[in-house]
């Protein structure tokens, strides 16, 4: 996915609130850029840290910016761009799976997004085929690295995600095809659950794989130019 538009280039002063980040950019004006990420963003929001910033598509809209990508030393690794918008997974997906870039998601004639199912949920992508099961396809955003190279999902408690698993199990129950994808949107090689900082997740995970839902993680190219979905890496989970 190429940006329409050359990414600002700036200095963050200061995530806060959440949903907002004052930046200084490089002509030396100071923005607040939406910071579209509820999560503890652990690492990736020391003041002083290059990050780049895209124009919002709305002119009417309060904030101008967006916040897209950071860089740093995740885990202790070589310097890196990571991405941090977390509204940008699902278009790269849906962008994916339009190229047949999905190797797991080839096969299917009609892909339907913000589909109800389950108890009052939406899932990301209904993936739909006559005489094949629907593929029910759950989108994940990952930006969490405390080990070089090793991607981690969640960087907080993710209660909403869990109950999105145990859907996804019952769906693998009732004879339809399930499936989470990991967007990491940075440079990993390998990928597991941070157990750790949510063992609801862990266990809702679990269960999900032990009921039939596939897994996959897929790390993410990111220039200031463009971020796509890259290639697939090794998920460690322990079953």
């Amino acid at each position: 996915m190429r940006f329409q538009e050359t990414l600002l280039e700036g200095r963050l002063i200061e995530r806060y609130k959440r949903f907002l980040a004052d930046v200084e950019l490089a002509s030396g004006e100071i923005v607040t850029a939406h910071c579209a990420n509820p999560g503890a963003m652990m690492g990736l929001k020391e003041p002083g840290s290059r990050v780049f910033l895209s124009r919002a598509s709305n002119p009417a809209r309060k904030l101008k910016y967006n916040w897209e990508f950071v860089e740093v030393a995740a885990g202790g690794g070589p310097l890196q761009l990571i991405g941090i918008n977390t509204s940008r997974p699902n278009l790269l997906v849906a962008e994916a799976l339009r190229e047949g870039r999905l190797a797991p998601f080839t096969r299917y004639d009609r892909v339907r997004p913000e589909v109800k199912y389950g108890k009052n949920s939406r899932v990301d992508f209904l993936l739909e085929k006559d005489g094949e099961p629907p593929c029910y396809l759950e989108v994940k955003n990952c930006h969490l690295m405390r080990e070089a190279g090793f991607a981690e999902f969640p960087d907080c408690v993710a209660a909403r995600s869990a109950k999105h698993l145990y859907e996804l199990a019952d769906m693998a129950a009732s004879g339809a095809r399930a499936a989470l994808v990991y967007v990491i949107q940075m440079d990993a090689n390998r990928f597991d659950v941070a157990r750790d900082i949510d063992p609801a997740y862990d266990k809702a995970f679990r269960h999900a794989l032990n009921s039939g839902v596939e897994s996959y993680a897929y790390i993410c190219r990111i220039t200031p130019e463009e971020v796509a979905i890259d290639r697939p890496v090794e998920i460690i989970t322990p079953r």
